[in-house]
């Protein structure tokens, strides 16, 4: 189990590393790459969550590797929050509230967003669980 979680948080962390890359940050500027891969990251965790849980039984360690592992290395709480305080330390106070508020009520819709929109792909409900376990 630790060696799954440690290889899915490996290539979560290569791809959060490639899209900084890709995508630099300016100095006292928005952290885009980090607010859009926490966003991402989100969202990928509510489609995941949805169908590990109410569509399919997949393999016992898909979840670990992809929701512990491959999103919890791609996701990052504490580049969030250096950023933030870079934000405020350039004096770039209301860019920091935006970033901090934004990444948060963001993160939460992404979560619901990609809950809802697997649910509909599917065709499953939420109250089907309770009663079936979902559709398999």
């Amino acid at each position: 189990m630790i060696g799954v979680v440690a290889l899915g948080g490996a290539l979560g962390a290569l791809a959060r590393y490639g899209v900084g890359l890709a995508a630099p940050a300016r100095p006292g500027g928005f952290p885009l790459a980090t607010f859009a891969i926490n966003l991402l990251g989100c969202l990928l965790m509510g489609v995941l969550i949805v169908l590990v849980t109410e569509v399919w039984s997949g393999h016992r360690l898909a979840r670990p590797f992809l929701g512990t592992g491959f999103l919890g290395g791609f996701t990052t709480f504490s580049t969030y929050a250096v950023d933030g305080q870079r934000l405020l330390a350039a004096g770039r106070v209301g860019v920091a509230l935006l970033y901090l508020v934004g990444t948060l009520v963001g993160a939460l819709l992404a979560v619901v967003a990609g809950m809802a929109l697997t649910r509909a792909v599917t065709g499953t409900r939420f109250s089907e669980r309770a009663g079936n376990g979902g559709s398999r």
